[in-house]
């Protein structure tokens, strides 16, 4: 269970676990605490394994411009282990830290690969079962890949036709559309959890993780049919936080798989992955007139800015442009009852007639 915390003992006094019940204490979001991990420890071994507290001010810099210089890291990455470096220093080990003297990234932000209509409708039909319902609420609500592995039975909301997003990306929740047509097929999605549920109960193993802070005040929560993930693991396993028995979802590993034999099925020779189809979604919902300052909030976008990327995809979609290159070889547009139609020579003249009738045909 990659998106789940393992206990940590209170008495341990391994470096990384106290900082890991620092962070915890502070209810910091388990993405921060798996992102800032990552990042101090690379910074440690970079300064080959030496105690954070015997660096400082200057070899965070040179970490941050080994980042840009060496590793080609984009400007985000290099906010994200400044971050993660401030609050170890600041926050964990109560160390002012003076100004910095870094390079920043100069590595340009790309434009997204984007999917057309016709494109992600074969990529879905070539999937099956649970893989293109997933796929599907990915390219319908514009969810990310662990956002719609980790969706529960109470997150659907038929009434209200929206799809609740608990503790997204930054810990937030959000709400999200709910593609009519995928109505059907979430209904026969639930129907197999629940007779899965039921089995599981029956044999003393339906029991599933939930978020600390609900499961410390209602451990009965853990049996309900409304927090079963809708998209459930083949397997049982055993939660080592309390010893119980139960399913988690699907692992991601397997959705993109699926989604990479899908798209070489397809012969789609793009740099895709299944964020393409999120991308894809918030270039469709501008192309289909849906507001700048609503697609944030549909996505979870903390900057709004980030939606302009889409706009100019977009842009480039809708515009009517013709290369000054298809004009050297395509002459159909010359209108028979124009000046410089009437100069050209009957040859050439039939020669566009018959051009303008068999596209017209």
């Amino acid at each position: 269970m990659k998106d789940v915390r393992r206990p940590i003992d209170p008495r341990s006094d391994r470096f990384m676990d106290q900082f890991k019940m620092h962070m915890r204490a502070r209810n910091l979001a388990f993405s921060t605490e798996k992102a800032y991990c990552y990042w101090v420890l690379r910074y440690i071994r970079y300064h080959g394994k030496r105690h954070p507290n015997t660096l400082g001010s200057q070899e965070i810099s040179k970490f941050l411009s080994h980042l840009a210089n060496r590793r080609r890291c984009s400007k985000s990455t290099q906010k994200l282990v400044l971050n993660a470096l401030i609050y170890l220093y600041r926050e964990f080990l109560k160390i002012n830290i003076t100004e910095l003297n870094y390079k920043i990234s100069s590595k340009p932000r790309r434009l997204p690969t984007v999917f057309s209509s016709s494109e992600a409708s074969k990529i879905i039909r070539l999937l099956s079962g649970k893989y293109a319902l997933a796929a599907s609420l990915i390219y319908g609500s514009g969810l990310r890949i662990s956002e719609v592995v980790a969706l529960r039975i109470k997150d659907i909301d038929f009434e209200m036709n929206r799809i609740l997003v608990c503790s997204g990306k930054g810990d937030k929740d959000r709400a999200t559309l709910l593609p009519k047509s995928c109505t059907q097929h979430l209904k026969r999605q639930m129907a197999i959890v629940q007779s899965l549920h039921s089995e599981d109960l029956a044999n003393e193993r339906g029991s599933v993780y939930i978020p600390t802070a609900k499961s410390k005040t209602k451990l009965s929560s853990r049996q309900e049919y409304g927090w079963q993930y809708l998209f459930p693991s083949n397997s049982v396993i055993i939660d080592k936080t309390n010893n119980i028995a139960g399913r988690h979802h699907i692992d991601e590993t397997v959705m993109r798989k699926q989604f990479k034999k899908a798209i070489k099925l397809a012969s789609i020779n793009k740099a895709a992955s299944t964020h393409t189809l999120r991308h894809s979604f918030a270039t469709q919902c501008i192309l289909n007139g849906m507001d700048i300052r609503t697609l944030p909030q549909l996505l979870g976008h903390a900057n709004v800015n980030t939606a302009q990327l889409y706009l100019h995809v977009a842009e480039l979609k809708q515009r009517p442009v013709t290369s000054p290159l298809d004009a050297l070889f395509d002459r159909s547009y010359l209108l028979p009852e124009s000046k410089l139609f009437k100069k050209l020579p009957d040859t050439e003249k039939l020669t566009i007639l018959s051009q303008t009738q068999a596209s017209s045909s």
